[in-house]
């Protein structure tokens, strides 16, 4: 299969626009209701979160905030955060990692392909992720996920 420009990780579907050549990594995330990011962090890259649609909880070094459409939630290099869409219906986001080479490489290397330009969620998975192989790929990638 040719590299696609769409994965689906954690109820995100994730579509690149940029991958860090011009150093930022660029992606549109449509959220399922009630899905997100687990607690992780990523030395070496800063991001910010543009909230285009639906309401998003972020936590951020333990703190909450609250983020509806219009709203950019910038993370401190090296925080410890987590996001959840508290809506009821699909929230969308851009997000936009500088320089993203580990956003790049962590988004296409441990998210589910799909058809370039995917729209819909792929059904539930038969079989629940591999938790220990997802949390050492990203480590070896430079996100660190942090368990509870």
């Amino acid at each position: 299969m040719s590299e696609t420009d769409t994965y689906h990780l954690f109820g995100n579907l994730i579509r690149f626009h940029a991958r860090g050549e011009m150093g930022y990594c660029l992606v549109d995330v449509t959220t399922a209701p009630g899905a997100g990011v687990p607690p992780n962090s990523h030395p070496g890259d800063n991001e910010a979160f543009c909230i285009l649609e639906g309401n998003y909880s972020f936590t951020i070094n333990g703190e909450e905030r609250i983020a509806a459409a219009g709203d950019v939630v910038l993370i401190p290099n090296g925080a410890v955060h987590a996001l959840r869409n508290i809506g009821d219906t699909a929230g969308r986001m851009f997000i936009v990692n500088v320089p993203g080479k580990i956003h790049a490489a962590f988004f296409s290397s441990v998210g589910e392909p799909l058809a370039q330009g995917a729209r819909d969620f792929p059904p539930p998975p038969a079989t629940p992720p591999d938790i220990p192989r997802l949390i050492e790929q990203s480590k070896e990638l430079g996100v660190v996920i942090h368990q509870h």
